[in-house]
């Protein structure tokens, strides 16, 4: 009894330890991942991925061939943004970051790397299903440190205005899907029906569930560090995007549980089926008159009918009689 006991007291120290250990590893992974500089890696990433997906929009490349320099302005749209929409949000010149010429130069030459190389040989390269996977990595990295610097930027302006902070990180990290309908116009395409507002895509919804957990963390309503939160919501941003480009599914992640909330929150459902049972109600009420028209000539017909099997009778009985 006694060695077992002393074996007890031994290996349990041992576990804490490890324990200890590990949650001081991981603590100080997180504090050299919130150190990490984007320039000019993971800058370069999100440009290749923004224009990436400009080039892949329907009618870009006429758009390119016709006017290179409304392709530039709306690849620049793309890039930036986020930096756009927050700065035009707190009354600040729109036209700032136009000032760091050397991220201009490069989101300029990753555009014209893409759309003008010959024989989309750097498209189809950045394009290669790998690559195109540490990309997409990388720009959800970046999506980190674009919210919390619109969170901070906010707090220093409006200090615990948490709405503002909200908005401001949300514009900073997804700016460029929330002004797609003026990047749209840009090209010549006007679609009012794809507004990020009315139908919102899984990185403008994700970038809001950031902005909302780093404005908390801000102020102090979430007890976890800054560094930590950082590194958990970059994991899961590269995680979900990566499995989703894998999977080549388009559809939310957060799908399921917007159901829910919509049925408890909003009744979404039962609106849906109030809608549909006021438009039979409107179409049985519009189709009343139509009715009686269509029983006036269901009657016509019977009655023609009806002529003619007498006309049949009285000619076959004629018959008959002539035979006989």
């Amino acid at each position: 009894p006694s060695l077992a006991n002393l074996q007890a007291h031994t290996t349990a120290p041992s576990i804490a330890q490890v324990v200890a250990c590990a949650m001081e590893s991981l603590q100080e992974l997180s504090l050299r991942f919130s150190e990490i500089s984007m320039f000019p890696f993971f800058d370069t990433a999100h440009y290749l991925c923004s224009v990436l997906s400009l080039r892949e929009q329907p009618g870009a490349m006429e758009v390119a061939s016709r006017s290179p320099i409304a392709c530039w302005f709306s690849a620049m749209l793309y890039c930036f943004g986020g930096g756009i929409l927050s700065s035009m949000m707190l009354a600040e010149p729109p036209v700032a970051f136009l000032a760091n010429s050397t991220n201009i130069f490069l989101a300029s030459t990753c555009w014209y790397l893409i759309f003008y190389y010959p024989r989309n040989m750097f498209y189809k390269c950045c394009s290669f299903l790998p690559l195109r996977l540490m990309l997409a990595g990388m720009k959800e990295v970046t999506r980190t440190w674009k919210i919390l610097n619109g969170v901070l930027h906010a707090n220093s302006r409006f200090s615990d205005a948490w709405i503002i902070m909200i908005a401001i990180g949300w514009a900073r990290g997804a700016g460029g899907g929330l002004i797609s309908n003026f990047e749209q116009l840009v090209r010549g395409v006007w679609k009012p029906e794809t507004n990020e507002l009315l139908k919102m895509s899984y990185p403008v919804k994700v970038t809001l569930i950031g902005a909302v957990l780093f404005t908390l963390q801000q102020t102090q309503h979430l007890p976890v560090s800054r560094h930590s939160l950082m590194l958990m919501y970059s994991s899961f941003l590269v995680a979900t995007k990566v499995t989703m480009m894998l999977a080549h599914s388009t559809s939310s992640p957060f799908a399921p549980f917007e159901a829910v909330l919509g049925r408890m929150v909003f009744g979404l459902e039962q609106t849906s089926s109030d809608i549909k049972s006021e438009a039979c109600v409107s179409s049985n009420d519009t189709g009343l008159a139509s009715k009686p028209v269509v029983h006036e000539c269901s009657d016509s017909t019977a009655t023609s009918d009806a002529v003619e099997r007498e006309i049949s009778t009285v000619t076959r009985e004629r018959l008959t009689k002539k035979a006989d």
